[in-house]
């Protein structure tokens, strides 16, 4: 159980380094370009920490969805982009 908990991390933290490259603006700004990867860094780590429990095609798999679809709803929340 704590694995996934972990591994949900992991997804959030890459939603926060995704979001936070735009905030960068492309790793050119210096104090969000640490942060964004400072989240990476904690992203990567927390999931090879789920890895050691859950197979690694789920575990890439999980990681990826909550990423991509946290990073979607981002930027339609936070910088009010369309959908289209």
């Amino acid at each position: 159980m704590m694995s996934w908990i972990i591994l949900i991390l992991a997804g959030i933290c890459e939603v926060v380094w995704a979001l936070g490259l735009k905030f960068s603006e492309g790793l050119t700004k210096p104090f969000q370009s640490l942060v964004t990867i400072g989240f990476m860094a904690i992203s990567l780590y927390l999931l090879a920490i789920a890895s050691r429990q859950i197979p690694i095609g789920i575990s890439y798999t999980v990681w990826v969805g909550v990423g991509a679809i946290g990073t979607f709803v981002g930027n339609i929340l936070i910088f009010n982009e369309k959908v289209n």
